[in-house]
């Protein structure tokens, strides 16, 4: 069965503090699930990855797992993934994602999630895809990080046109369709869950 999107998802490896975030990840996984969508992820069990993975598996979406050779050594694969892609280095692992994916969410995560975004960012604003961007804000997790990058205007190092790349959003139900819509493609129920 092909999916009806393909939606990359960036998030830590770990659950957090706050139980919002297990829930947001959860959240995130049901709704691929529901609308026929496919999750990309780097193939972790872990954490708030392996939420969304297990998710989107019991609400009846793919997902495609990737990860580095490096990891799966050292026990963090998710064998339960529709695909496990095993690769050699992180490079590899993000480029694939990239490719896999129509649009990207970043939900609460450490210095992995704020690199994987980043680059993704970087590589819209310089044109190397079109693709749209989320960072669901869950529980204020991204508050001072969106102050930080508003000062980053003031300061004249980003344009507004830049912020703009970036569709935020607190609410997983309401930023995730607009991202499948952003990117031209549809998010329908599946009929049994109608």
């Amino acid at each position: 069965m092909n999916p009806n999107f393909s939606l990359c998802v960036y998030c830590g490896s770990r659950p957090g503090s706050q139980p919002a975030y297990a829930q947001a990840a959860q959240a995130v996984g049901e709704w691929i699930g529901r609308h026929g969508g496919q999750l990309v992820y780097g193939g972790g069990k872990g954490g708030l990855m392996g939420i969304v993975a297990s998710a989107t598996l019991s609400a009846g979406g793919r997902v495609v797992g990737i990860i580095p050779q490096a990891l799966v050594d050292a026990e963090a694969a998710n064998h339960d993934c529709t695909e496990l892609h095993i690769v050699d280095t992180m490079h590899e692992r993000k480029r694939m994602m990239a490719e896999r994916a129509d649009a990207f969410i970043a939900l609460p995560g450490g210095i992995g999630t704020f690199e994987e975004l980043f680059e993704v960012w970087t590589w819209r604003q310089l044109g190397y895809h079109d693709k749209p961007i989320g960072l669901l804000n869950v529980d204020h997790y991204y508050d001072r990080l969106l102050e930080f990058l508003e000062s980053t205007v003031q300061q004249q190092f980003l344009g507004d046109w830049q912020m703009k790349l970036i569709r935020t959003g607190t609410d997983a139900l309401q930023l995730l369709p607009e991202l499948v819509q952003a990117a031209g493609l549809s998010a329908a129920p599946r009929l049994a869950d109608i």
